[in-house]
């Protein structure tokens, strides 16, 4: 079966859906899919939710698609770079379901590995903890938590073959191994595509029995998310 696609939007073609639920890697603005985001913002399919770690920005990132209301429901961790998320969220034009960071990548690994609850700790007593089964193991309570699984998952590699192995490089590797494996229809976008064979099998983070569909990147801005600086020689 072939899997490299010569872009983004042939990439998503036949796969989208209006109401669908897509999970996006990235940390930050770190790792993202740059291609895919936009591409999926240009297709015009709505009333999305979408699981990621964060929101992006205003114009960039998952951003782009809170500009154009395409997303109905984010399932999170962190959105406070986003204005028009806080905007839409306070509004009551956009839900959200909050999620502990770790509990988050927890729940995409699930998903991923068919599981479809388990219990934590994090979040006992708090509002995240409203309307979730409580349970005590050896005397301490403990939160279930469900499985996440995507209709489609859109994730970011450094490099990727032809089959769609892919290796991540540093942070950017973040949530996107196991979101990779948590979606129906998995599609990576990577910034060097090589030929099935060239990647040393001990290197490979995500196998492509879970990739679908593969792009090459292009016109990758990896923008800075806040760059904070000093004057010099302070």
């Amino acid at each position: 079966m072939k899997k490299t696609y010569t872009d983004a939007a042939s990439a998503l073609e036949g796969v989208l859906k209006d109401g669908m639920t897509i999970m996006a890697g990235g940390f930050g603005l770190c790792g993202i899919p740059e291609n895919l985001i936009t591409a999926l913002r240009d297709s015009g399919v709505k009333d999305i939710t979408a699981i990621s770690n964060n929101a992006g920005v205003d114009d960039f990132g998952l951003g782009l698609l809170l500009q154009t209301r395409q997303i109905k429901k984010m399932i999170s961790s962190y959105v406070g770079e986003n204005k028009e998320f806080e905007r839409q969220y306070l509004a009551q034009e956009l839900d959200l379901e909050f999620n502990p960071q770790g509990t988050l990548a927890e729940r995409c690994r699930a998903g991923g590995a068919g599981i479809p609850g388990f219990y934590t700790k994090t979040g006992v007593g708090t509002l995240i903890a409203e309307g979730k089964e409580h349970k005590e193991f050896n005397g301490e309570t403990y939160i279930m938590e469900t499985g996440l699984v995507a209709d489609v998952s859109l994730v970011k590699a450094w490099k990727g073959d032809k089959e769609g192995n892919l290796i991540y490089r540093k942070t950017a590797r973040n949530l996107n191994p196991n979101m990779a494996t948590a979606g129906k229809i998995t599609i990576a976008e990577v910034e060097e595509l090589v030929e099935v064979g060239e990647l040393d099998p001990d290197e490979i983070h995500t196998p492509g029995i879970y990739v679908q569909r593969i792009i090459q990147s292009k016109d990758l801005e990896k923008r800075i998310e806040k760059v904070t600086t000093r004057t010099r020689g302070e």
